[in-house]
């Protein structure tokens, strides 16, 4: 997968989000029956380009292993409400 470089993925405030969202997270893939704990990336639930105000929400990322973030890009509207419930319960636990 080929991500576009984006030079706001190197600002302190996405680290922190970034961070923030991988130790909610437990440092395991979200996806259900996965929980892989290596090459994670945070995905954000509602995409980047669709919703400035929800960027830096840890409500709206999720941890997801290299292979998992692979199968929902292009597919994420399908994801959100699973995202959504999996995020909302993390953050009542965390």
């Amino acid at each position: 997968m080929i991500y576009r470089y984006r030079p706001e993925m190197e600002s302190p405030v996405y680290i922190d989000w970034r961070k923030k969202i991988l130790k909610r997270d437990g440092f395991a893939c979200q996806m259900p029956k996965c929980k892989a704990r290596k090459r994670l990336q945070v995905h954000h639930i509602v995409p980047w380009s669709e919703s400035a105000n929800l960027r830096y929400e840890t409500s709206n990322g999720i941890t997801l292993c290299y292979n998992c973030h692979k199968e929902v890009t292009k597919k994420e509207g399908s994801y959100v409400g699973l995202f959504s419930s999996i995020v909302y319960e993390n953050e009542k636990n965390s």
